[in-house]
């Protein structure tokens, strides 16, 4: 006979999952354990996926997310979101912008997202010599060079991990 505590459902879990099962009831029963990541632009909403672990680029660095990870608001930075789900890694390029965490979900505002494996060196090229021919004689002109140049940096960044993944792909 097994000591182990029996735990008995309360009334708000018996109403939820068996009186009034909702969308939301059994999206929180998939969760379990799991992270939710939503990518939204202006045009359209990119990605809606669960996986283990997300790795989202700050302005200021990496920062990862498991699931029960404290709510946060943070400034998005130009580079690599990661999904890690099992074996696999599912990588997007966005650009800044800010996210959201909070209940295990991971919501992310950007001006542009795609997937990383679209992004090449000669777009990341086009964009650094874009910014280099940006003016900047004033406030905003400097502000907008800055976060061209922002972009570009993170564009260079996923095209190189490309480059990396076929080279290791193709040895």
């Amino acid at each position: 006979m097994s000591n182990s505590p029996v735990t008995e459902p309360t009334l708000q879990s018996a109403v939820e999952h068996t009186l009034m099962p909702s969308v939301v009831t059994e999206m929180q029963d998939h969760l379990k354990g799991k992270v939710r990541c939503v990518v939204v632009t202006p045009e359209k909403a990119v990605l809606d996926q669960v996986a283990e672990m997300v790795v989202l680029p700050m302005y200021d660095g990496e920062l990862g997310v498991l699931p029960g990870r404290a709510a946060l608001i943070g400034r998005l930075g130009a580079g690599e979101l990661r999904l890690k789900t099992d074996s696999t890694v599912t990588r997007y390029f966005v650009e800044a912008g800010f996210v959201q965490v909070r209940d295990n979900v991971i919501s992310v505002l950007t001006a542009k997202a795609q997937k990383a494996e679209t992004v090449t060196a000669a777009m990341a090229e086009k964009a650094a010599a874009d910014v280099e021919a940006m003016p900047f004689s004033n406030a905003a002109e400097r502000a907008n060079k800055e976060k061209a140049r922002d972009r570009a940096s993170g564009m260079k960044k996923v095209a190189a991990r490309n480059a990396g993944t076929v080279a290791a792909v193709a040895h």
